[in-house]
């Protein structure tokens, strides 16, 4: 069964409706309790160190307890932005599209370096091979 942020939205915005819960649901108080519900997935992952993906030792009752932690940091993710008034689904694939500019696979495929030091070396290695480049002859107008 396949759910859609707006549905999670309409359904989040009725669920505090129905307890009277706007008057408490503030940009702010909102973006605290998300990150004491990040607290919260992230104490079932202290002290497991790194663990596979698919999380195969793991038990069901374990499994289970990381969806619902998973689940509630969604939840005030989605809240908030419906608050703030984001659309969160256009937000996030304009997001995803910045990244690929930010991010190309040429100079990004298998590294885990950040924006900075991935530009940093592509401008450094490049601005080096202008110079050698020049230096042996090549036309200085390549570029």
């Amino acid at each position: 069964m396949g759910v859609t942020l707006d549905e999670l939205k309409e359904k989040m915005a009725d669920f505090a409706k129905e307890r009277d819960w706007d008057q408490f649901h503030s940009p702010r108080n909102l973006l605290l309790a998300m990150v004491g519900e990040v607290g919260e997935l992230s104490e079932i992952f202290q002290w497991k160190g790194e663990v596979p993906k698919g999380l195969p030792d793991w038990e069901g009752e374990e499994k289970q307890h990381l969806g619902e932690e998973l689940s509630d940091v969604l939840l005030y993710l989605i809240r908030l932005s419906d608050i703030c008034g984001v659309d969160l689904g256009k937000a996030v694939l304009r997001k995803l599209e910045l990244n690929a500019l930010k991010y190309p696979v040429n100079l990004c495929k298998g590294s885990y370096k950040k924006y900075k030091h991935i530009h940093n070396n592509a401008t450094t290695t490049t601005s080096t091979s202008i110079i050698n480049d020049s230096k042996n002859g090549v036309a200085d107008n390549a570029v």
